[in-house]
C-alpha cells in the first residue's frame, strides 16, 4: 500500500476514533450528528480500501531476474489504471492521462478527495421530537396552572393545565411503557418518581426542571432593586483575587523649546487599581413528598420565584451595607473620608440647597490621583424612602418661591438628576440618622462595582440528586463580588433621622 494511501487511511480512522471517543467519555451514544459523519467517514475508508485493492502495475519494478521493465509496458500500465479508475467514478480520465508525474495512487487520492467534497452526507438536523414536545408542553401548562403568564405556550399545552402531579406522573410512566402507572398510590408514584429523579433521561424530572426554570428565572426578572441604577457592572473569569493593575497617568504638559534648545524627558506615572473577587452565594430548596402527595404545584412556581428574587435583594442588601459600614478601600483610607477623599460631609443634613451645593462642589473639584484637576458630573441621588418627593421638587421644579412670594429661577434644576429611593436605606439605618448619597455620572468616575462570573447575572438552578431525601430537591447559587472602585464617584451625607 502506497505511503500516502496509509497516511490517509490513519487520518480518516483517527477521526472516527475521535467521534466515538467524545462519546465513551460522555458516556452516550452517538447523537444524529455525528453518526452521520462518521459513517461518511466509513465510506471513505471503504472506496480506499476498494481503490487500493486493484493490482499495482506489473512493471513498474525491475523484474525478478534482474532484467529492468519496458518503460513503455510501464506507461501503459499506468494509462490503464488511471483510465480504469476515472471510468468507475465517471471522471474525464484525460487530464490525469496527460499529466507525466500522475502515478494511480495521486488519481485515486484526487478521486477520494472529490467525493468526499461533492457527495459528503448531509448534516442532520435535529428536531424536537414528540417527547420533547410533550415536556415543553406540560411544563409551560404547570407555569399557566400557577397563574404566572407565558408568552407563547408550547403546542398542547392550554390541555395539560388541568393535570395534576399525579396525572403526569401517570401519563409520564404511561408513555415510558409502563402501563400499571394508573394503579399505583400517590405514594408509590412519588418513591417512583424519585428514582426517576437519578435518570437524566427521564421525563417527569425534566418537565419539574423546566417548570422550575421558567418560574425562577420570572421572579428573578421581575423584583425591585435599585443597585444597579447606579453601580457599575463587570466581568470576572474565575474566582482568584485580581492583582492590582496600573491606572494609566497623565504625560506631562508640553514645555516651550527654544530656538537651538533641547526637549526635556517625561516620564509617565502609573497608580495601581482596587483588586476584585468573586464569590459563591446560593440556596437549596426541597420539594417534599408531602407537596407532591398534596398536589403542590404552586411550589414549583412560587418557591424558585422567592430564591430567584433573593438572589437579586442579597446583592442589593450588599451593595448598600458597603455604603454603611464604610470600609478601607485599596488606599488604606475609608471609603468615606472629609480629609483625604473630600466626599463626606462632616454634619448630616436633610436634603436642602445649601447641603446639595455643598455634595456637588466636593464631587466636581475632585482631583485625579496626579494631582490634575478632573470633570465629574453628578447623575443620580440615592435617598431613603421619604427623601424623594422633597429631592423632586426641590430639583425637578424650573422655578421657586421666595420671601416675597414671587416666582424666580431655580438654580437647582436638573430635569436629568435621577432621584433612586430604596427602603434598604431606612431599614439599616432604624429610628437613627438616615444617610443619602450624590453619585457620579459612571462614565466619569465609578464608585461601587458588581463583577459577575463571566457576565452571567441570572442564578443557575440545577436538580440536586441527594438519596435519603423525601423529596426532589434543587441547588440554586450565583457567583458575584462587590468593589468599592473610586471614592471620587460619590459623595456621602450623614443624613438626619426622618421626620413622618
Amino acid at each position: 500500500m502506497a505511503k500516502k494511501t496509509k497516511e490517509m487511511l490513519r487520518e480518516l480512522i483517527a477521526k472516527q476514533q475521535g467521534i466515538t471517543g467524545m462519546a465513551e467519555t460522555e458516556q452516550r451514544d452517538l447523537t444524529v450528528e455525528e453518526q452521520a459523519e462518521f459513517d461518511g467517514l466509513q465510506r471513505s475508508i471503504d472506496l480506499l480500501n476498494q481503490l487500493e485493492d486493484d493490482s499495482e502495475p506489473a512493471d513498474s519494478h525491475p523484474q525478478g531476474d534482474g532484467r529492468r521493465a519496458d518503460p513503455v509496458a510501464m506507461e501503459r500500465q499506468r494509462t490503464t489504471e488511471i483510465v480504469s479508475l476515472c471510468r468507475d467514478f465517471d471522471i474525464d480520465p484525460a487530464e490525469y492521462v496527460k499529466d507525466a508525474d500522475a502515478t494511480p495512487d495521486t488519481v485515486r487520492a484526487a478521486i477520494i478527495e472529490k467525493q468526499r467534497r461533492e457527495h459528503a452526507p448531509v448534516r442532520a438536523r435535529v428536531t424536537a421530537d414528540e417527547d420533547d414536545k410533550y415536556r415543553a408542553a406540560a411544563a409551560d401548562a404547570m407555569v399557566m396552572r400557577a397563574g404566572l403568564a407565558v408568552e407563547k405556550p408550547a403546542e398542547g399545552a392550554a390541555a395539560l393545565r388541568g393535570m395534576s402531579l399525579r396525572d403526569l406522573a401517570v401519563e409520564c410512566l404511561s408513555r415510558s411503557g409502563d402501563g400499571g402507572a394508573v394503579r399505583l398510590s400517590r405514594d408509590d408514584l412519588f418513591a417512583e418518581m424519585q428514582r426517576q429523579f437519578f435518570n437524566p433521561t427521564a421525563a417527569f424530572p425534566s418537565i419539574l426542571d423546566q417548570t422550575v426554570r421558567k418560574s425562577y428565572e420570572t421572579g428573578y426578572n421581575e423584583v425591585q432593586v435599585t443597585f444597579d441604577q447606579w453601580t457599575s457592572r463587570g466581568t470576572l473569569t474565575d474566582f482568584k483575587r485580581t492583582q492590582s493593575g496600573y491606572l494609566a497617568g497623565p504625560a506631562g504638559e508640553f514645555k516651550l523649546v527654544p530656538e537651538n534648545g533641547e526637549l526635556e524627558h517625561d516620564l509617565p506615572v502609573d497608580g495601581r487599581t482596587p483588586t476584585r473577587q468573586l464569590q459563591t452565594f446560593g440556596r437549596q430548596f426541597t420539594m417534599t413528598r408531602q407537596a407532591f402527595i398534596n398536589d403542590d404545584i404552586g411550589f414549583l412556581t412560587t418557591v424558585p420565584a422567592r430564591y430567584a428574587r433573593s438572589a437579586r435583594t442579597t446583592i442589593n442588601k450588599q451593595v448598600y451595607e458597603v455604603l454603611f459600614k464604610n470600609p478601607v478601600i485599596h488606599d488604606g483610607v475609608a471609603l468615606f473620608d472629609a480629609t483625604k477623599h473630600n466626599n463626606l460631609l462632616a454634619t448630616g443634613t436633610e436634603i436642602t440647597a445649601e447641603s446639595m451645593q455643598s455634595m456637588m462642589l466636593r464631587m466636581q473639584m475632585q482631583k485625579d490621583d496626579f494631582g490634575n484637576a478632573i470633570i465629574i458630573r453628578p447623575e443620580a441621588l440615592v435617598v431613603p424612602v421619604g427623601y424623594g418627593f422633597k429631592t423632586k421638587v426641590l430639583f425637578e421644579s424650573p422655578t421657586i418661591h421666595t420671601e416675597g412670594n414671587t416666582q424666580s429661577v431655580n438654580p437647582l434644576y436638573q430635569p436629568g438628576l435621577r432621584i433612586i429611593e430604596d427602603p434598604t436605606l431606612n431599614a439599616m439605618g432604624g429610628t437613627g440618622a438616615l444617610p443619602w448619597f450624590l453619585v457620579a455620572n459612571r462614565s466619569d468616575a465609578k464608585s461601587l462595582q458588581v463583577d459577575y462570573l463571566d457576565g452571567q447575572e441570572i442564578p443557575t438552578i440545577r436538580r440536586s440528586e441527594r438519596p435519603g431525601t423525601l423529596g426532589f430537591v434543587w441547588d440554586i447559587y450565583l457567583d458575584w463580588g462587590i468593589t468599592a472602585l473610586d471614592y471620587r464617584g460619590i459623595v456621602k451625607n450623614p443624613g438626619k433621622p426622618l421626620s413622618i
